[in-house]
């Protein structure tokens, strides 16, 4: 939900950027994967010791210049569905490696305490939920359905993340529970979602009885 209202304004805040990277003759390709690298590293070196606010904030910074594949590939005319799904392919690591590293932090190395050990399964459910979410969408494409709606699709789902680590480096591990539990219940609910539209797409029509 978030991702389809900020792209807009994401595009114009980074359009001089990606023209100078268009300049230097850098792909949409290797724009994706150094995006994909930083996040995965940054995540492991970051949140797994417990940088729950420098972390987040560089996450975030890398997150969004993740972004310019997408409008560097728009600029240059390269646009194809090799790099929609390469880059979706890798969002759904770069995802699992964040999440992993919280869980690993809340599971192995933060103070254990119920509160703790709460949000390193709530992570781990997140990681389970946050790849049904996406595959729900894929299996309906390949099935030539569409499943886009949703209440978290993976820019609201990062958002929950970013801003709960935050305030958890902040004011405590407590913070981190009610994001998690939000990120859950909302990717929970989004896989749901797309159910019911995919069955509603999907059902057999009914037959029509014809009179004699």
């Amino acid at each position: 939900m978030l991702g389809r209202e900020a792209r807009p304004a994401v595009g114009t805040a980074f359009s001089p950027v990606a023209r100078m990277l268009v300049r230097w003759h850098i792909t949409p390709d290797l724009i994706t994967w150094t995006g994909t690298i930083l996040t995965c590293v940054l995540a492991l070196v970051l949140l797994i010791p417990g940088h729950l606010v420098i972390g987040p904030i560089v996450l975030t910074l890398v997150v969004l210049a993740d972004s310019l594949d997408g409008l560097v590939a728009r600029m240059t005319g390269t646009s194809s569905p090799w790099g929609a799904f390469l880059d979706s392919t890798l969002d759904r690591i770069a995802d699992g490696v964040v999440l992993g590293a919280l869980a690993v932090h809340y599971l192995a190395v933060a103070d254990r305490g119920p509160l703790t050990i709460a949000c390193g399964v709530l992570a781990l459910a997140a990681v389970v939920l946050g790849a049904a979410v996406s595959y729900a969408k894929a299996r309906a494409q390949s099935l030539g359905m569409t499943a886009d709606v949703g209440l978290m699709e993976r820019a609201d789902r990062f958002v929950v993340i970013l801003i709960g680590t935050f305030l958890a480096g902040l004011v405590g591990p407590w913070t981190m529970l009610v994001a998690m539990a939000i990120l859950v219940a909302g990717s929970a609910w989004t896989v749901g979602q797309r159910m019911v539209e995919v069955h509603r797409q999907g059902r057999p029509a009914p037959d029509v009885q014809v009179s004699p």
